[in-house]
């Protein structure tokens, strides 16, 4: 099985359109926290200095990417040093409606800088060592994608769609967004060492078969020792691989994984508690249930009322 194919569905990764910018300076835009989304902006024509709370800054120009990973706060402006107003703000002074593009100032329509904005959501509760190794910030600029070809043909793709005003566009970018995180993990791996070991875990032949065969059957009562076995190394240098690469030891992952399948199945099947708990490998619906509390902070019937 694809486990990052599985790991993306369980979070339930979403992509979402924020709008399309024609800004036009001075401006200056704060961008407010948002912990279960990671944000893109692409620069499709002007400048752009990102600053985040860290103090970390970063100027961006045509054909540049940033993806801020974690949906912390973020200062967005033409220069350095603007003065930058909440977003909220910004959007009800401006009478934008969400629709179209996002205009601020009357400048020259040549000097403005147009991006395309987004987010990436992921479930109430997402967690995995994926997103743990995730930087602050990156960029991915338009010579480094020529290596990646997958990922700037997608871009190119984003950048017609939402700048055709078809109809379809927005439902278009927000599928093709999707694509975008995925190739942007790929990119992510040269520049990013944590990231790279969490990627490297999942093509390396033994921890590889070994995610697969937890992420295939979560239910199983797997040990350091079988999980060894089956993939064909002693317990001892499986469990230290399997830490190297991830950042945490096989039954922590084992762990962590099925109440992620459990908060999964909490929110788009109808299965009972009981159910859920068997099919997540615990032993009995009270084992569940103390598991689930404790990370979650809430027990599984009152978080699936919590949806309702």
């Amino acid at each position: 099985m694809d486990v990052l194919n599985d790991i993306l569905d369980t979070l339930n990764l979403s992509g979402a359109l924020y709008f399309r910018t024609d800004f036009s300076p001075p401006w200056g835009v704060t961008v407010p926290e948002h912990p279960q989304a990671a944000r893109f902006h692409l620069v499709v024509q002007g400048t752009l200095h990102v600053r985040l709370n860290s103090g970390a800054a970063v100027d961006l120009h045509p054909g540049d990417l940033i993806l801020i990973p974690r949906g912390a706060s973020h200062v967005m402006m033409d220069v350095a040093g603007r003065a930058a107003p909440p977003l909220e703000t910004v959007i009800r002074d401006s009478g934008y409606d969400g629709g179209g593009v996002f205009v601020l100032g009357e400048g020259d329509p040549n000097a403005s800088t147009q991006m395309i904005c987004g987010h990436f959501t992921f479930r109430r509760g997402a967690d995995h060592p994926l997103l743990q190794a995730l930087p602050e910030f990156f960029v991915t600029s338009m010579s480094a994608r020529a290596r990646q070809p997958w990922l700037d043909e997608v871009l190119r793709l984003v950048t017609q769609r939402i700048f055709s005003d078809e109809l379809g566009s927005a439902a278009s970018v927000t599928r093709l967004s999707e694509i975008m995180f995925i190739e942007l993990l790929r990119t992510g791996i040269v520049q990013h060492p944590d990231l790279q070991a969490v990627l490297e875990a999942f093509r390396d032949p033994q921890i590889g078969r070994a995610l697969q065969l937890m992420h295939k059957n979560p239910e199983q009562p797997w040990t350091v020792q079988s999980l060894a076995s089956a993939v064909g190394m002693s317990r001892s240098r499986f469990a230290e691989r399997f830490r190297s690469l991830i950042g945490v030891g096989p039954m922590s992952y084992l762990s962590d994984w099925r109440l992620q399948k459990a908060l999964a199945l909490l929110d788009e099947s109808r299965h009972s508690v009981q159910q859920i708990a068997a099919q997540t490998g615990y032993q009995s619906p009270a084992a569940f249930t103390r598991a689930f509390s404790g990370k979650f902070g809430v027990a599984p019937s009152a978080y699936r009322q919590s949806l309702q």
